[in-house]
């Protein structure tokens, strides 16, 4: 696995509106340390952005994009990875709208692996990032078991969330591991229980909350994982000091 662990964007997207903007997220996110990020949560160009993080000396490893774009204009989707030099083409999830639809789950499933075909032709690769409700199951089958089994494995791949994993009702360490190499990226992110809050679950920088770190760390290694990448959609605090808190987490624990 990369030892360079890397911040997804989507953390600081309120600070990522303008070009000006990204520059400042990106020098402050090259401050803290990180070498490597996703790119996710700003309608920016991608070569305007290049130019910036080519400054910062950031490389970008996947990205998120609507489902919408894969289908509609594929190309530019794939002209838009190659401009910011990477390969592995993310989608947030398939559109909440159709999770509970079990037909549109089957479209959904049958559209995304042709897409993935359709990427690995062009020397590209598909990511699908999960959340919860893919762990649901629907006609007495969970989804993310059949977006594992019915999609092409040497085109189709998997952008998994630790946080998501664990509030799915499964260990992540081990989903980790069971699923191999297709696990291409991990996002890292911690669970809290608040009991300020009536004992909520709460997103929390890594090494804040109860996750096993040890063991995810050991089976992103085992299973292939190429890259992980820090992730907190909803910050306690200032979330350039939630992507600093995790990073010297991470770097005790031997990434860079």
């Amino acid at each position: 696995m990369e030892k360079r662990i890397g911040a997804q964007l989507y953390t600081v997207r309120d600070f990522m509106k303008t070009i000006e903007d990204f520059d400042r997220t990106c020098r402050r996110i090259h401050e803290i340390g990180y070498q490597i990020v996703q790119i996710s949560g700003t309608n920016l160009k991608a070569d305007e952005m290049k130019t910036v993080l080519d400054q910062y000396h950031l490389e970008v490893v996947t990205t998120h994009r609507s489902f919408d774009g894969f289908l509609e204009n594929l190309d530019e989707i794939i002209a838009y990875n190659q401009k910011l030099g990477c390969k592995l083409c993310g989608i947030g999830s398939m559109p909440w709208s159709i999770r509970a639809n079990p037909q549109a789950v089957n479209q959904f499933i049958r559209d995304a692996d042709r897409v993935s075909g359709e990427l690995k032709r062009a020397g590209m690769l598909f990511g699908y990032h999960h959340h919860s409700f893919e762990f649901a199951k629907l006609d007495g089958v969970r989804v993310i078991d059949r977006l594992i089994h019915e999609t092409d494995p040497e085109a189709f791949f998997f952008i998994l969330d630790t946080y998501w994993l664990q509030v799915g009702g499964v260990n992540p360490a081990d989903f980790i591991s069971g699923l191999g190499k297709r696990a291409m990226a991990v996002h890292f992110k911690d669970l809290s229980i608040n009991p300020e809050k009536d004992f909520a679950q709460e997103m929390a920088e890594v090494g804040e909350g109860n996750l096993d770190w040890n063991a995810i760390i050991s089976a992103c290694q085992n299973a292939g994982t190429k890259w992980a990448l820090v992730e907190q959609d909803i910050c306690r605090r200032d979330p350039f000091e939630s992507l600093r808190i995790s990073y010297e987490y991470l770097r005790e624990k031997g990434f860079e």
